[in-house]
């Protein structure tokens, strides 16, 4: 069965790629500091401005930005996918061609989390892509009622999220024992031996999966607002949705802005003195989980808005990621590894913060290059179109 053909819009890939990027920002500290609740490790009295400026950005407008934008486009693009394949193989053809790609994209994401990246999200989307297969050819109102429980079980997750929050605060050691586990996840990280680093991924990614189901709420969430917003057309004709998206833009610029401001304040003030631990800490971090996808449904916004003009000026750079962005997702694993892990060249250990996120945007360039490259020759990434010949295979 061949694969059938589509149309793209430069728009959605530039936004894909613009997630990718993103994700890059937040990824590239778990390969220094590991998997803890100190993300960006514990930082000396004497750091420099520099240094906590890269903490204070990508706290700030980085972290619980960029992924739910990753997940709203895979759901996006499910409908998408689905609407085409149906048109060719029928409702039950499509979703057995489908459910072969998320098959695919399952072994993938288990191979990246073991062998590259414990914080890996193929693993979490595929999984939870296939209860999303089980809604395919639902009608607008039964996708509006799916929506409607996966608020409320969303909600649910929050209170339980905010009790556990409440209950740490209370605990006096925390602080402490969370920046000696920080300090430790650095050392095998940047100084270990390639067993122990290996021994400590797999470890953090049995973390990372084992915490799945307090995740699969906000991500089946996401997945079905990307649905709505191609049957309703905000995504694929935002021309005529402009009302709604000044809407979520204004809400992400007056509300959902200053409140991810306190937590990058929050997050720094943290990493210079983690024994403190305080409550408002605690209350950024739960005011984060809403704060941080407002913010991230503003940055949609702005692309969704912006003139033909400007937006094909921003596709001819962001694009060509976004039409690879799985072949640059894992190519991120792969240049982190190696360049800040002890079994490659163990820069994590004697780069700054600030450093840090300079050798983040280096990566970036150099993948608009070679996106750019590979895509004036090819219709795919190398990885996409392995996921596309195994998906179509006869």
């Amino acid at each position: 069965m061949g694969a059938p053909s589509s149309t793209r819009s430069a728009r959605i890939d530039a936004l894909r790629g613009l997630a990718v990027f993103g994700i890059l920002l937040i990824n590239v500290w778990g390969f220094v500091y590991g998997y803890t609740a100190l993300r960006y490790g514990v930082v000396e009295p004497s750091a420099t401005t520099g240094d906590r400026l890269a903490v204070f950005f990508a706290a700030a407008f980085a972290e619980q930005k960029f992924y739910p934008i990753f997940a709203f486009l895979f759901g996006a693009g499910f409908s998408l996918q689905m609407r085409s394949l149906e048109q060719k193989s029928g409702l039950e053809g499509a979703k057995a061609i489908y459910l072969r790609r998320l098959k695919w994209l399952l072994v993938v994401g288990v191979l990246h989390g073991t062998l590259l990246w414990f914080g890996d999200i193929l693993t979490s989307y595929a999984l939870t892509a296939f209860w999303l297969l089980r809604r395919a050819g639902e009608s607008w109102p039964e996708v509006r009622r799916s929506i409607r429980f996966a608020v409320i079980v969303n909600v649910a997750m929050l209170l339980l999220t905010a009790g556990i929050m409440a209950t740490i605060a209370n605990m006096p050691e925390y602080g402490a024992e969370t920046a000696a586990e920080a300090l430790l996840a650095n050392e095998v990280y940047t100084h270990g031996r390639w067993l122990e680093v290996t021994m400590a991924r797999i470890g953090d990614f049995g973390l990372n999966i084992g915490g799945f189901w307090l995740f699969v709420p906000r991500i089946a969430l996401l997945f079905l607002l990307g649905v709505a917003a191609v049957q309703l057309g905000w995504l694929t004709h935002p021309e005529q949705h402009r009302a709604l998206w000044r809407r979520i833009l204004l809400v992400g610029v007056f509300i959902a802005l200053p409140l991810n401001v306190w937590w990058g304040y929050e997050a720094l003030s943290w990493a210079l003195e983690p024994e403190t631990s305080s409550r408002s800490v605690h209350m950024a971090s739960l005011v984060l989980e809403l704060a941080g996808p407002a913010l991230a449904a503003a940055y949609v916004a702005v692309f969704m808005l912006a003139g033909q003009r400007a937006m094909d000026a921003v596709a001819r750079w962001l694009a060509p990621v976004g039409r690879m962005a799985l072949t640059n997702y894992l190519g991120q694993s792969l240049a982190c590894g190696l360049l800040l892990q002890a079994y490659g060249l163990g820069l994590g250990a004697v780069l700054s913060r600030a450093e840090l996120m300079g050798l983040s945007a280096a990566i970036m360039l150099a993948q608009v290059l070679v996106s750019r490259w590979w895509m004036s020759g090819h219709d795919q990434g190398p990885a996409e179109a392995l996921w596309r010949r195994y998906t179509y295979r006869r």
